[in-house]
């Protein structure tokens, strides 16, 4: 005895709201998850350098932009208020730490330099960025 087979063949449709809402949902997934992180500062360009070391004792960071323009905690001072900033901080036994842009003035590095070895800082070094 034969059967006879019967096969329909509906053609579905497929809903597309599930979808939408699953893309949906990992869109904003990733963006509460993903971290952009601007930091608000001075802008400066580092030198490179082979042999730098990472630094991981707290440090008085002096900033020195390409104008020549000194910075300590986001704010500009002169030579004065660097002077009796130094001061403290040699009697903390702080270390310094100078981020001098790469197209500042060698001179006003030095002078800054100069300053805190007249203040008796001896632990002074100077940022820089690793080259690849």
């Amino acid at each position: 005895m034969k059967f006879k087979r019967r096969v329909f063949l509906e053609k579905g449709r497929l809903d597309i709201a599930p979808l939408i809402d699953v893309v949906f949902l990992l869109l904003i997934f990733f963006m509460l998850t993903s971290s952009f992180i601007f930091q608000p500062g001075i802008k400066i360009n580092l030198p490179k350098a082979l042999t730098s070391e990472v630094i991981q004792r707290e440090n008085l960071i002096i900033v020195i932009t390409d104008e020549s323009a000194i910075y300590i905690s986001e704010r500009q001072i002169d030579s004065e208020e660097l002077s009796s900033r130094l001061k403290i901080a040699a009697q903390e036994s702080k270390q310094i730490l100078i981020k001098a842009d790469r197209k500042a003035s060698l001179g006003r590095v030095v002078e800054v330099w100069d300053m805190c070895r007249a203040e008796g800082i001896q632990k002074i070094n100077i940022a820089t960025t690793q080259k690849r």
